[in-house]
């Protein structure tokens, strides 16, 4: 539950910095976590979409342990893509359509 109001906390900030609406201490204090940085990028979530499992199992790893949290669709909007990937991955498993790849 806490997730999801961070991500939705999160996204907030996002919008605000996209409008030019979040005043300049707030910038240095998200940019100083990277959060800045992943608002705009969109070169990196190309990137990361074509990451192998292993690699984004890695990611999945060192985020949830940064969180002490379980992952969800609703985490964070820079982690956006990982989201999917997980929701993907729970779906897969259900199914028993996960492959060793």
């Amino acid at each position: 539950v806490q997730s999801i109001s961070l991500a939705g906390w999160v996204n907030q900030q996002r919008v605000l910095y996209k409008k030019n609406t979040l005043n300049s201490e707030r910038i240095k204090q998200l940019d100083s976590i990277g959060v800045i940085r992943n608002f705009s990028d969109k070169s990196k979530a190309k990137k990361k979409c074509r990451m192998s499992w292993e690699q984004r199992f890695d990611e999945l790893c060192a985020f949830k342990s940064q969180l002490d949290a379980v992952m969800s669709l609703h985490i964070m909007s820079k982690k956006k893509s990982l989201g999917k990937w997980v929701v993907k991955q729970r779906y897969l498993y259900r199914k028993n359509a996960l492959n060793s790849d």
